[in-house]
């Protein structure tokens, strides 16, 4: 009787509760690896942050560039305007 009991348990679990264990611990690894590498994972959070800041400094430069614009389009309006 023994024997049967320990065919039937391993490390004091039966067959049953662990193959549940481990299909539990193989779809958590899964659910890990999505929020990894997934579509909405860390990696393309990271990505679209870099990319903000990037578009953050392209915003200021273009600032600039239209403030300088804008300038220069007004000292010729003024000039064209007087003669």
């Amino acid at each position: 009787m023994e024997e049967i009991r320990e065919v039937e348990g391993i490390a004091g679990f039966s067959f049953k509760a662990f193959l549940l264990t481990t299909l539990g611990i193989i779809l958590l690894s899964m659910y890990v690896k999505v929020l990894i590498f997934g579509e909405n994972s860390l990696t393309v959070l990271n990505t679209l942050t870099k990319r903000k800041e990037g578009l953050i400094q392209e915003k200021k430069i273009l600032k600039i560039e239209n403030q300088r614009l804008q300038k220069e389009f007004f000292e010729l309006k003024q000039l064209e305007s007087k003669e």
